[in-house]
């Protein structure tokens, strides 16, 4: 599996790193706006071709992989070229800014026969393998509540009168977007779409949200998921049943350590050995990819699009909009 990635930022240097450890796939290309950005990475990872036009790069015949890592309201354009050039492609979260512009994708990725895949660590941790394989000693859940808060590195230059991309809804930022996707892809994995969602959001004079809380209301029960990235927090998860409770340390998008509390025992769940999260989810697509298990790939596709459909109806009820939202009507 020859990849070629988009981007340059930590991300992509963890998924680089990521790569390394398994035996198989290899990056062979990069793309950048400027080759200057691109090149540390590059000469780090023995990474043998810088791109910065994008459309060459796709004419690239070794490239059969594009790993898309853009800002987020770019996800749409670049995976669609990428596709439209019979390339597979893995996309980092979120997905794409709307649900239509995710079903478009997959439309053209199953047209064409390829791979597409969202890059989204918790649901492909080992760790949440294993919540799912004990949530129901619980036994009927009563709530979840999920705390991932971070105080962003832009923060600072936003309130100085910046807008950098992850608080420009032109780019389809925001704490929704950015960092409450890993507790609604934690919910969501484990137990479904919900009935309802509410967002109550803390939002700048732009319109973008840099902190709020998501309801999402199932059946019997109601999960609570906060993402802010205007302050920092204890993160946490807690799956709360009417025979006990799990605790996830650090929150939801690493699941790093995780306890189950039933009848005053404390057990301790840990099946991760590798401390760069982007290895699962990447040896999950390298797996998938080298045995055409193209029925897993689009299951997972619809679970994504179920996903993206929440996101955006919260997003949308709370008044934050996006341009690719205008574009659609």
């Amino acid at each position: 599996m020859k990849i070629a990635t988009v981007g340059t930022g930590p991300i992509v240097e963890a998924f680089l790193s990521a790569l390394d450890e398994i035996d198989g796939p290899m990056c062979v290309a990069m793309y950048s706006r400027k080759e200057t950005t691109a090149k540390p990475l590059a000469d780090q990872y023995n990474i043998p071709t810088i791109y910065t036009d994008f459309d060459h790069m796709l004419a690239d015949p070794n490239v059969e992989v594009v790993y898309v890592a853009s800002p987020n309201s770019l996800h749409y354009q670049h995976a669609l070229q990428a596709l439209e050039h019979r390339k597979h492609v893995i996309c980092e979260k979120p997905f794409t800014s709307t649900a239509r512009e995710l079903e478009h994708l997959i439309s053209v990725a199953r047209k064409n026969e390829l791979m597409l895949f969202e890059a989204i660590t918790t649901i492909h941790l080992p760790n949440y393998q294993l919540i799912k394989e004990n949530i129901h000693k619980l036994g009927s859940i009563k709530m979840i509540q999920c705390n991932y808060s971070q105080y962003s590195s832009r923060y600072d230059r936003f309130l100085s009168g910046e807008t950098p991309n992850v608080f420009n809804p032109a780019f389809s930022g925001g704490a929704l977007m950015d960092i409450n996707v890993y507790n609604i892809h934690f919910v969501m994995n484990l137990l479904g779409p919900p009935e309802a969602a509410h967002y109550i959001a803390n939002q700048h004079a732009n319109g973008i949200d840099t902190s709020g809380v998501l309801v999402l209301k199932y059946p019997h029960f109601i999960s609570e998921c906060v993402g802010c990235k205007d302050t920092q927090s204890m993160n946490f998860v807690l799956i709360q049943g009417e025979k006990g409770y799990i605790h996830v340390e650090n929150g939801a998008n690493g699941c790093r350590n995780v306890k189950i509390y039933l009848d005053d025992q404390t057990s301790e769940l840990n099946a991760q050995t590798n401390d760069n999260l982007l290895y699962y989810e990447t040896r999950t697509f390298y797996e998938m990819y080298q045995a055409k298990n193209f029925e897993k790939c689009y299951e997972l596709l619809t679970y994504s699009h179920s996903v993206m459909r929440v996101m955006e109806h919260a997003r949308r009820e709370a008044g934050i909009e996006f341009p690719a939202d205008s574009r659609e009507r």
